[in-house]
């Protein structure tokens, strides 16, 4: 024959009002129970805001689910404890869970930041390159370009600063431009 229990505790009984929508005996049942759920909460949390909210969560569950308390199974606080006690690690594991989501969007920006560097690499590696053939042009076809694409010049502006021809200004860059081009293409 199954072995069948009274509620042993007046806690029992209240949570099992409760149940029935008995609002005074659920302040009873907060009552009794908040701090122990707190504690237990704050235990495995180790973070006293987080236990709160836990806390309060569990709290609620009990008031929405009392009707699921089952006397015959265990006591009132060991069935709340029993919730709290799952909704905390469940915490642990929700903000485990986010942590290791963090760690893996950081490794993604590492490997952005492993492509920036990769560009910067290049684009300094390419700055070289074009020093380096601007350094083997002659004179008179580097100085043209250098005045234009470095310090801004207009051809007109660097036909005057040279006192050249307009026209013999930009035969000059164009000369210039071609050596360079064949300059870098030979170098990649």
């Amino acid at each position: 024959m199954p072995h069948s229990r009274e509620p042993t505790s007046g806690l029992d009984a209240r949570l099992l009002q409760a149940a029935n929508g008995d609002r005074e005996a659920f302040a009873d049942v907060y009552d009794a129970l908040a701090q122990p759920v707190m504690g237990l909460a704050c235990r495995i949390l180790r973070d006293a805001g987080q236990a709160e909210e836990v806390a309060q969560d569990v709290m609620i569950e009990v008031w929405r689910t009392a009707d699921r308390f089952r006397p015959e199974r265990g006591t009132a606080k060991a069935w709340v404890l029993t919730l709290a006690h799952r909704r905390a690690v469940d915490r642990v594991r929700s903000v485990q869970a986010s942590k290791d989501r963090e760690v893996r969007a950081g490794m993604l920006e590492t490997d952005r930041d492993f492509d920036e560097v990769a560009e910067t690499v290049e684009r300094l590696d390419e700055r070289r390159r074009v020093h380096r053939c601007l350094a083997a042009l002659e004179r008179r076809h580097r100085v043209p370009l250098v005045l234009a694409y470095y310090q801004g010049m207009t051809c007109r502006e660097v036909a005057r600063s040279l006192s050249s021809p307009e026209g013999t200004v930009k035969s000059r860059m164009r000369k210039g431009l071609d050596q360079l081009r064949a300059c870098l293409e030979a170098g990649s």
